[in-house]
């Protein structure tokens, strides 16, 4: 019995186990097909998501593009229209405030037939002097060329050192009661490093071919000689930006030591000392002053992808010259 009873149970036993084991298996092949299901439903999701976000970037851009294409189509045909060109932010060579976007709008808006004159809307706190003195060149040249067609300045937020620089070009400068003009100075900034140095213990070896091919080099001492030059330069520039403003605004400006010295003032004491004409807006210049109440934007505009790789090969750029020294209109 006893025997027969081991054998009964051990049958008994090796049925119990090869039904857990069916059970186990059939877990199993249940607990995949539920993970490859949720995996699936994932990357649905996320594709599903991506698809969305191309179609609404797509859709983005066409919108901007039918609004950009759009814009003056309120105009009636032929009526006469007053351009508007956008100078906003720093004036420099690879931002937006350069002198070859500038330029192109106003040559764009000069030459269309349409045009009863010329608003170039000022936002800028300055930048290079270079940069300031082309467009400043090339808005003579145009006024020059189309006598008959106005151009002014008018003044948003502020309008300084190379800002103002630009806008003594103009026919006439407006602005707000409360704008920043003026800051007719130049400046050149830098830093040293020689003490940082000394404490870290780190040697400066410079080796140069010229007396002064390390000018202003800021891991050597200051060289009183190399100052002295840096001051008679910018005090070359400073002379260049004053014959500008006296050039641009002539009898209109009540000169005092204080005009040239770098300071700025509020827009209406701006217009007190001759650096503006009077107040007013893109709208009201159009309206009152040039008579042509429609406004069409010629100012030029980067896209995406070109803004993207010249702004960062800009930042890159100015991240070096931080540490070195820079001249500027601000």
């Amino acid at each position: 019995m006893s025997m027969m009873g081991g054998l009964f149970w051990s049958r008994k036993v090796g049925k119990v186990s090869d039904s857990n084991n069916d059970m186990n298996w059939e877990r199993k092949v249940l607990e995949k097909l539920s993970l490859e299901a949720l995996a699936e439903q994932r990357r649905g999701r996320r594709w599903g998501i991506f698809f969305k976000l191309l179609g609404f970037g797509y859709l983005s851009v066409l919108l901007y593009v039918a609004l950009d294409l759009g814009q003056g189509d309120h105009i009636a045909e032929g009526a006469k229209f007053t351009a508007l060109v956008n100078l906003n932010g720093v004036i420099k060579a690879k931002g937006d405030a350069n002198a070859e976007h500038v330029i192109g709008g106003l040559q764009a808006a000069f030459e269309d037939k349409h045009t009863a004159g010329v608003i170039l809307r000022i936002n800028s706190p300055g930048g290079s002097p270079v940069q300031s003195g082309i467009i400043n060149d090339e808005m003579r040249r145009l006024r020059a060329k189309y006598p008959e067609i106005p151009l002014h300045v008018v003044v948003e937020d502020v309008c300084a050192s190379g800002g103002y620089y630009v806008a003594a070009a103009a026919d006439k400068i407006f602005v707000d009661k409360a704008s920043i003009v003026g800051s007719i100075g130049v400046l050149m900034d830098g830093f040293g490093f020689t003490g940082t140095m000394e404490k870290l213990g780190v040697e400066r070896r410079l080796l140069t071919a010229g007396e002064s091919k390390g000018f202003l080099d800021p891991f050597s001492p200051q060289n009183e000689n190399h100052k002295d030059h840096a001051k008679q330069m910018l005090g070359e520039i400073h002379q260049q930006f004053i014959d500008v403003v006296r050039k641009g605004r002539g009898k209109r400006l009540k000169e005092s030591p204080e005009m040239f010295s770098g300071l700025m003032w509020s827009g209406a004491k701006s217009i007190e000392l001759g650096l503006a004409d009077g107040y007013g807006t893109v709208d009201s210049v159009a309206r009152d002053v040039i008579k042509a109440t429609d406004v069409r934007d010629f100012s030029v505009k980067q896209n995406f992808a070109e803004k993207f790789a010249k702004q960062f090969g800009a930042d890159m750029a100015e991240g070096a010259a931080n540490v070195l020294t820079r001249v500027n209109l601000r």
